[in-house]
């Protein structure tokens, strides 16, 4: 049954990132942030940066859910 939820959370998990990864090339175009642009601030870079850091995240997210499921079914929690 553990594996089961696995995959659907995997096969759920990949299609919410295509989602995601419209929304953040939508925000780091020109008419956004224009995070392409090297004369931005200080503060526009690191927000560019964090709108970088949201798609591996949700990848570290959704693995680590995805092997807490499948490790307390091995484990036999």
């Amino acid at each position: 049954m553990a594996s089961i939820i696995a995959v659907m959370l995997f096969a759920s998990g990949m299609i919410i990132m295509n989602f995601i990864k419209d929304d953040v090339t939508t925000a780091r175009s020109s008419s956004n942030l224009n995070c392409s642009d090297l004369n931005n601030s200080d503060g526009a870079k690191v927000t560019c940066l964090g709108i970088d850091l949201v798609v591996p995240y949700t990848f570290v997210i959704i693995f680590s859910v995805i092997g807490g499921i499948i490790g307390a079914r091995l484990v036999g929690a």
